[in-house]
């Protein structure tokens, strides 16, 4: 049995977050003569992410500001931002996003019409459980596409397995053992909420990412919600 832990180090940061996840099995992950439309389905993310951006300096924008202020909870690498500002950092500057792999693609189009941070595992490649927790510090870390090792700050606030850190810096840079591939059958979408007024958002995140896997990459999607009553989600019977 394979779980995802929210640990009580992290809820003292962070008591009422909320963590999404949906949990697709038995999905066939790759394209079939139609990346086009999965490259449209990026586009329109694009579009609709523009929309959160009404304040002339980047960082005032709620959805940017909201996130700045959770990174200074915790110890963090030097210019470690949430994944969703460095999407939207993107698209402001008007550089489109490629596509990468269909799940990647989905969840990269899910969150950019949301404005909201969305990131995934492979459930097959974690080492026993997946524990959201402060790092120990010694953890081994290979970002994707990187050569090196490197371990985590002590107490920096990371998703991680019996092998090493998963995700840094909780929704910043991914590991490379873990990332979605083609190859990949079950995976685990991730929507972190720290935001409470947008509830109801985090929920249409969700519903957004299960319609699509299901219907364009077939498989079973189920939906879960975390919270400090709700620490844990079983990933894998």
């Amino acid at each position: 049995m394979k779980k995802l832990i929210c640990k009580d180090d992290f809820w003292g940061l962070f008591p009422d977050c909320k963590i999404g996840i949906v949990i697709c099995k038995g999905i066939t992950n790759e394209y079939h003569n139609d990346e086009v439309k999965y490259e449209e389905l990026i586009r329109e993310g694009e579009r609709k992410a523009l929309t959160f951006l009404t304040e002339p300096n980047f960082t005032d924008n709620r959805v940017i500001k909201v996130w700045r202020e959770a990174y200074m909870k915790f110890k963090t690498k030097k210019g470690a931002r949430c994944a969703i500002e460095a999407l939207m950092k993107r698209i402001s500057k008007e550089n489109h996003l490629g596509t990468i792999n269909p799940i990647v693609d989905i969840y990269n189009s899910v969150s950019l019409s949301h404005a909201m941070p969305c990131g995934g595992e492979d459930i097959d490649c974690l080492e026993g459980n997946l524990l959201l927790t402060k790092a120990d510090g010694d953890e081994m870390f290979y970002v994707i596409g990187g050569e090196n090792n490197e371990p985590p700050l002590t107490e920096e606030l990371i998703y991680k397995d019996d092998a090493g850190a998963v995700c840094r810096c909780w929704t910043w840079r991914e590991a490379e053992r873990t990332m979605l591939t083609e190859k990949t059958k079950n995976a685990m979408l991730c929507c972190e909420l720290i935001d409470l007024e947008r509830y109801e958002e985090l929920m249409e995140v969700l519903t957004d990412l299960k319609r699509e896997v299901e219907s364009r990459l077939g498989g079973v999607c189920e939906i879960m919600i975390l919270d400090r009553e709700h620490p844990e989600a079983i990933l894998e019977e």
